[in-house]
């Protein structure tokens, strides 16, 4: 973490990576955050508006449905826009259809779409192809707090449409502001609407229909983990971000890594072991520390004007007083890698360093390797030979690189 390191307390260690020059990023001074604070409208004409926020690209989309006032909104901007939720008390229903362009880092690349609840997309009038098609998610909000047999309604019809559209399609539904719900209420009202979903989708021949349900609210980390889920599903690298962070774990003696979208707090992967709830809210406790100190005690430039809060120099070591260690460096501009670690397991620290490097490395290589890929998507190539040629290349690159962190890591 960029910073002196007295103005840090004395449960943080923060430490210089010179060993890290081979890995360099531009980061310019007046850079802040990772999202634009606008949104980007369409025009007035509904058809228009598909038109123009469905352009003919490889990006997936994950598309915001529900009924008027069901938190859409609310939840697009705490979750990327980190705006308060008590601020969200104040915003406006939405009226027309909401973009959002979403290119923070190499693998978190897609666009959120916010619908108004009150306007009926499988109209004659709109493309359900432009809509649905593609990769990407559908995520339906239902308000916990409300009497949900329209949203279920709604929700039977659009999963209905949007599977004959697109079989492709996740579909995701986020039983949302359940803050205002007891314990044992949340429970009992998603048992409720899963149960009735299946039974109508049972009913309607769609048996091969998977939705996935989670209780949310804006007002805990529940938000953050459930978006977390959909986003990790439209991440083709995911199985291999997983593996990596597998062996890392197992070289490194590390109880849970988390590889987190800094700015959103969305941690786009995983290793293998069950999410402990309580272990994310901790770990994203961390980034804001880090955060936070380092927007106050950051580096400034000549002129007195901060620097990134985050960027290559970023790290930090927080030790906890039930012998746990946090973990986190800087894997790429907006990528973040917090671990839990026993702090029985911290006694060689260079260790866990040097197998870091070798992680970090690795990653940057699938960074590489889907920036390859994803140029030759839109780069179509006339002749099928060389088109093969490549595919065939690329597989094997993959392949390397799931196999080139073992003989490198090592053990603690």
């Amino acid at each position: 973490m960029a910073g002196p390191e007295s103005a840090l307390p004395s449960s943080m260690t923060s430490y210089p990576q010179d060993d890290d020059e081979a890995y360099q990023g531009d980061y310019g001074a007046g850079y802040v955050g990772s999202f634009s604070k606008d949104f980007v409208y369409g025009p007035d004409d509904p058809e228009a508006d598909v038109n123009m926020l469905f352009p003919n690209d490889q990006k997936p989309k994950i598309l915001l449905m529900g009924l008027r006032r069901s938190g859409k909104s609310s939840i697009q901007n705490v979750v990327f826009h980190k705006m308060s939720p008590n601020e969200t008390l104040f915003l406006e229903s939405t009226n027309k259809i909401v973009t959002d362009d979403i290119s923070n880092t190499s693998f978190v690349q897609f666009k959120i779409l916010d619908f108004p609840g009150q306007i009926d997309f499988f109209e004659p009038s709109f493309d359900s192809e432009k809509i649905f098609g593609g990769q990407g998610a559908l995520v339906f909000v239902i308000d916990a707090q409300d009497d949900y047999m329209d949203a279920l309604n709604r929700l039977h019809e659009t999963v209905i449409r949007a599977y004959k559209v697109n079989p492709k399609l996740k579909f995701e539904v986020f039983i949302h502001k359940v803050d205002g719900l007891p314990d044992d209420s949340r429970i009992d009202t998603q048992r409720d609407i899963n149960k009735r979903v299946t039974d109508e989708l049972n009913d309607s021949g769609m048996e091969g229909i998977h939705l996935s349900f989670y209780l949310t609210s804006i007002y805990d980390h529940s938000i953050f983990e459930a978006f977390s889920k959909v986003v990790q599903k439209i991440i083709p690298q995911l199985p291999t971000l997983e593996k990596l962070l597998n062996i890392f774990n197992s070289s490194s003696g590390i109880d849970k890594a988390f590889l987190f979208d800094v700015w959103s707090k969305i941690y786009i992967a995983t290793d293998s072991s069950p999410v402990d709830m309580q272990s994310y809210e901790l770990c994203c406790d961390m980034i804001d520390v880090v955060l936070d100190i380092s927007n106050i005690y950051g580096l400034r430039d000549g002129e007195g004007e901060h620097l990134a809060a985050f960027d290559k120099d970023s790290a930090s070591i927080i030790k906890l007083n039930n012998s746990t260690v946090l973990y986190l460096r800087q894997v790429s501009r907006f990528l973040a890698l917090v671990c839990i670690i026993n702090e029985d397991n911290f006694q060689r620290p260079g260790l866990i360093n040097y197998n870091f490097l070798c992680f970090r490395e690795a990653i940057i290589e699938v960074f590489e390797i889907a920036n390859q890929k994803n140029d030759g998507i839109l780069a179509l190539v006339s002749n099928p030979e060389e088109e093969q040629e490549r595919e065939t290349q690329r597989d094997q690159n993959n392949l390397k690189l799931q196999l080139s962190m073992s003989p490198d890591l090592v053990k603690c």
